[in-house]
């Protein structure tokens, strides 16, 4: 009697104290509810992936309270298999890791909100779901309908729709580019009004160029530039203080002796065909001595390079990306028809694309990874976008897609996932707040089905297919997308954007003539 009087004794100080009595650490009454904020979630025996580009490391006890990372236990495996470990008191709910890794949730650098294509309505549901189930918990929105996306951003924020975080960056140019200095500078200060987090930025001349960027330092604005070729490029990104280069234009522009690319007489920068044909000629024309110190120009001035590799991948291997596999059951009718090639769609400019464009643009590839490793090893900020909803890309599965595009560049997966958590959050100047799993950090995560530092195929929704027992079996997937505290459980996000799709596949069916 006396001896189960201690141990009660001991069990309810270990409870005061948040500790579980041994072996009912995980035990917990709910199930855990896609879509809804618990007080208090715990995610037990977690491998973890820091997004700090360090090795993985566990397991852990991830305690989240609200939308915060109120704590990481680091758990001992002996005295957890024996059932004496000291570990956090239970949740509301918990979520079981073992055998899984946890990560930060992924930044997209490069997206944009769309709700229609080609001018054809899309369910904005379409894409948000896509975005989660392939673990994007934050979305810098690089041009929309800047009105209607920060309404989202503020639904988004206050848990009432299921979208990722969103920073709003306006086009500057929408409705008309400033002509004037003063009509620059009154731009950027209408849409600081509007509450926007930072601007969209195309091509323009040197002293429009110049007041608009003087002016969004002024008003706290962060700048994402697609340079284009123009007047300007990246040596005026790093004088005048760009927070991230997009894509790659400006850069190789930089470093071409004579100051212009070897254009044809007959290239028409406006026929979309010219442009990303002879796009795919500009990196070889860079000379590598001025490249190396357009690159440390931009390290010095911490100007941040948002590759988007993956959005001209189909310049190179036009046939992969027409028959991507995911196509089948989960690319709706409005998306196909804006890919097919149409002069009148944006990103559609595949007319008349030949082997010898693509063996161009291989070559542009080679370069341009290389250049981005180099700008890595001097100390650049690398940062990953989609650019979804053109070229052949699916929101989600394009920056799914774009990780693997880095590993093929010659990083190492550690730094590829830093590359799309902690750099990105640094590219928005969230930092303190996002890109890693670590105890005061917002609770984004992902409970990841696999390991991805072995194989980022793992990411991917539709899962892999590996052997076990000597059976083929399907496995991976992220099992539970946790966005600011709010776990959403990925594969049932998935079957649902499956039945968008076939929806509106049946809707149009029915619409059409009969044959």
């Amino acid at each position: 009697m006396k001896k189960q009087l201690v141990a009660s004794v001991v069990i309810v100080v270990l409870v005061a104290f948040g500790v579980p009595p041994a072996g009912r650490a995980q035990k917990t009454k709910q199930v855990v509810e896609s879509g809804r904020r618990y007080p208090r979630l715990v995610v037990r025996n977690a491998m973890v992936i820091d997004g700090n580009g360090t090795p993985a490391s566990g397991p852990f006890d991830i305690v989240i309270e609200n939308n915060t990372i109120a704590e990481l236990v680091a758990l001992d495996p002996v005295t957890v298999k024996s059932g004496t470990a000291r570990r956090p008191a239970v949740g509301d709910v918990e979520i079981d890791a073992s055998g899984k890794y946890v990560m930060p949730g992924l930044i997209n650098a490069h997206g944009h909100v769309q709700e229609e294509r080609g001018g054809v309505a899309q369910p904005l549901d379409y894409e948000l779901k896509l975005w989660l189930a392939c673990g994007i918990t934050t979305v810098r929105d690089v041009g929309s309908n800047t009105q209607r996306t920060l309404a989202l951003k503020r639904a988004s924020a206050a848990g009432e729709v299921a979208a990722p975080r969103l920073f709003v960056y306006a086009i500057y140019a929408a409705g008309g580019a400033p002509k004037t200095v003063e009509a620059a500078r009154q731009r950027v200060r209408d849409l600081k009004a509007q509450g926007v987090d930072g601007l969209k930025m195309f091509a323009m001349d040197r002293d429009l160029m110049a007041a608009a960027w003087d002016e969004a330092r002024k008003n706290n604005l962060r700048i994402a530039h697609h340079a284009a070729v123009a007047e300007t490029n990246a040596w005026d990104d790093i004088r005048f203080g760009t927070t991230s280069i997009e894509h790659w234009y400006g850069i190789p522009d930089a470093a071409i002796e004579g100051g212009v690319q070897n254009f044809p007489p007959a290239y028409n920068y406006n026929n979309e065909v010219d442009r990303f044909r002879y796009a795919g000629r500009l990196w070889r024309e860079a000379n590598w001595d001025r490249l190396m110190k357009v690159l440390d120009g931009m390290v010095e001035a911490r100007v941040a390079w948002d590759t988007t590799l993956v959005i001209y991948e189909a310049s190179r291997d036009l046939q992969r990306a027409q028959t991507q596999p995911w196509f089948a059951d989960y690319l709706h009718p409005t998306l196909e028809d804006y890919f097919r090639p149409d002069p009148a769609n944006h990103g559609s400019y595949f007319i008349g694309w030949t082997s010898t464009d693509e063996a161009f643009w291989k070559e542009n590839y080679r370069i341009w990874m290389a250049a981005l490793r180099e700008f890595e090893r001097r100390g650049g900020i690398v940062g990953v976008g989609e650019d979804a909803g053109f070229i052949y890309q699916m929101y989600g599965f394009g920056l799914l897609r774009e990780l693997e595009l880095h590993q093929e560049a010659g990083f190492h997966t550690l730094k590829v996932i830093q590359h799309a958590t902690g750099n990105n959050a640094k590219i928005l100047g969230q930092e303190e707040r996002l890109g890693r799993v670590r105890a005061g950090y917002a609770a984004d995560l992902l409970v990841v089905n696999g390991n991805p530092l072995e194989n980022l195929k793992v990411l991917y929704p539709v899962g892999v297919e590996t052997i076990k027992d000597g059976r083929a079996v399907r496995t991976g997937g992220i099992e539970w997308t946790i966005k600011d505290g709010i776990p959403y459980h990925a594969p049932t996000l998935f079957a649902g954007v499956k039945e968008i799709v076939a929806r509106a596949r049946a809707e149009r069916k029915a619409k059409s003539p009969a044959r």
